[in-house]
């Protein structure tokens, strides 16, 4: 039986708990002088994260996928591209920047608009990048199981850029690989190609491996 991506993610948010914490936010900062324009603030804050930054939490990668096809198509089919937005866990900042997917059919194949979807619902979340690229391979290996997937991110994070070492233009790169791309150098490589990533980094990036730029 397939386990939904769900089973380990925290409930929907809070709103009503969202709308509170914002208001003794604001009240933790201290600032008087923008009262008229903050009065609604703490509605603003509940809603941004409880509908759209955390949105993914009310909604399940594993049913966005489950919708598969026959399909005798044994090529690589390769998604490059798609934005995505996440939240640091570790200081609840976002990141965002752009992923590359692809899989190995091995017949079945999937919407495509449904991996987009399911990148989605798994980034807005509370996430560190290196679990999500692999969070987005080992979605497409339930719902397809191919002959293997890949994931490659690039992403700005909030939390080196605006705070800590402030290192602005700075971007984080993530991989994982399953199955033959996992085994095979050059269907690495192939993919990567392909997704422009050598014309937009001048560097391989390994398997698993996370660099900053």
């Amino acid at each position: 039986m397939r386990r939904s991506s769900r089973s380990s993610a925290a409930a929907r948010p809070d709103r009503r708990r969202l709308l509170a914490a914002a208001r003794l936010f604001l009240e933790a900062i201290g600032e008087t002088g923008l009262r008229p324009d903050t009065r609604r603030t703490p509605e603003r804050v509940a809603d941004a994260w409880s509908r759209e930054l955390l949105a993914g939490y009310g909604a399940d990668p594993d049913a966005l996928l489950a919708t598969t096809f026959a399909g005798a198509p044994r090529d690589m089919v390769i998604l490059r591209d798609l934005p995505f937005t996440s939240v640091c866990a570790h200081h609840l900042l976002p990141f965002h920047g752009t992923a590359h997917v692809a899989y190995l059919p091995a017949g079945r194949l999937v919407g495509l608009s449904k991996i987009a979807r399911a990148l989605d619902a798994l980034g807005r979340r509370l996430q560190l990048q290196e679990r999500l690229t692999r969070q987005v391979v080992t979605a497409l290996d339930r719902a397809l199981r191919p002959r293997g997937s890949a994931c490659w991110m690039e992403a700005e994070h909030l939390c080196m850029t605006v705070r800590g070492a402030g290192a602005r233009g700075s971007r984080v790169v993530t991989a994982a690989y399953s199955g033959q791309f996992e085994r095979n150098a050059a269907l690495r490589s192939e993919f990567l190609r392909a997704a422009g990533v050598g014309r937009t980094t001048g560097r391989r990036v390994p398997s698993g491996r996370r660099r900053r730029r």
